[in-house]
């Protein structure tokens, strides 16, 4: 069995030929997209977070908002860039989310990607200490975080408050038992693989690694697996760590998906440079008909080694295309695979 979500980084465009117009239809149609997933049988609803840009950016009301209007589907991030974010407001936020959907919350976070506008976290009020790196700062942020949502009491107690205080030093509130458990970090390379399970979180890959050997993308990220879950059983953590790749998937099933999916497809990993630094491996894209789909994703090594797949979905394109397309995933391929 597999865990099967879909991912949407939410983008929107005024453009006549979008079907996501808006901020407000990018919002509410992951609502709506949510809830088809969830009577479809998916097991996650997941989104993108970017700043700056025409795509989904405040994660915390609105995976509050699909908790609320769901029951079962898992709700998170996939990633949170940590350079962005306040420790002790994002654990409250956060745990209100997880409150509100019943204790659904995987929360993916990350030192963060190519940004649209240069260190943009500066206008959040975030400057890495003098010695320090951006990476550096998101780590630590990432440590504050983990250590807030433990739960422990930490501060100190006001000798006049406006309401009673339980005795002894005070935790943030709302504390969400169990969300500590469900913390996942976006690995882009084996080190930071290996950083997570050191750290007790759970491991997100998406489409786009490091190069570090040369090697066929799905190769190489099914070694950052291995060298995750290794790492994890060194550490001797108290519960099973999760693995999730994500992929863009499409079952051609009908002649929608021949038009927007049958050619020109990416069919072979792309390799680029993040900067004068960091070659990266960009995984393929798989787009054909079930039963070679099914051929296809059963050489990929990664999709075998995680437990759980997130199908990044083509938002703009309507809700109604993209449960068509979370739909053909689950019925026509997932069960030959023994997903389902």
């Amino acid at each position: 069995m597999k865990k099967i979500g879909f991912l949407s980084f939410g983008h929107w465009t005024p453009s006549p030929s979008s079907a996501t117009r808006s901020a407000s239809d990018a919002l509410l149609q992951t609502i709506e997209l949510a809830e088809a997933a969830e009577e479809l049988g998916a097991d996650g609803a997941y989104v993108r977070v970017h700043h700056f840009a025409r795509q989904l950016a405040s994660p915390y009301a609105l995976l509050a908002a699909i908790g609320a209007r769901t029951r079962r589907i898992e709700i998170g991030t996939a990633v949170i860039d940590m350079r962005y974010e306040n420790p002790l407001a994002m654990a409250e936020e956060a745990g209100a989310a997880d409150l509100i959907s019943g204790g659904r919350l995987q929360l993916g976070i990350s030192r963060g990607s190519p940004e649209q506008v240069r260190d943009g976290y500066r206008y959040f009020g975030n400057v890495p200490a003098e010695g320090s790196t951006d990476a550096d700062m998101a780590r630590e942020h990432t440590k504050a975080l983990l250590t807030a949502l433990d739960g422990a009491p930490f501060a100190e107690p006001s000798p006049r408050p406006m309401f009673p205080n339980p005795p002894g030093l005070l935790r943030l509130e709302p504390h969400a038992p169990g969300l500590r458990e469900r913390m996942w970090w976006g690995a882009g390379s084996d080190a930071t693989a290996v950083w997570a399970a050191e750290q007790g979180m759970n491991l997100m890959s998406s489409t786009l690694k490091n190069d570090e050997t040369g090697e066929p993308f799905h190769v190489q990220q099914a070694a950052q697996i291995r060298a995750f879950r290794e790492a994890w059983a060194t550490a001797g953590h108290a519960f099973e760590p999760r693995v999730s790749v994500s992929r863009s998937i499409f079952a051609l099933t009908d002649d929608r998906d021949r038009a927007y999916f049958g050619v020109g497809q990416q069919e072979q990993d792309q390799v680029g440079w993040l900067d004068e630094r960091t070659r990266a491996v960009f995984g393929r894209s798989y787009a054909a008909e079930p039963d070679a789909l099914i051929a296809q994703l059963a050489a990929d090594e990664a999709i075998d080694a995680a437990d759980t797949l997130l199908l990044t979905v083509p938002n703009q394109l309507g809700v109604d295309y993209n449960a068509h397309v979370i739909e053909s995933i689950l019925t026509h391929v997932a069960p030959a695979l023994g997903w389902r």
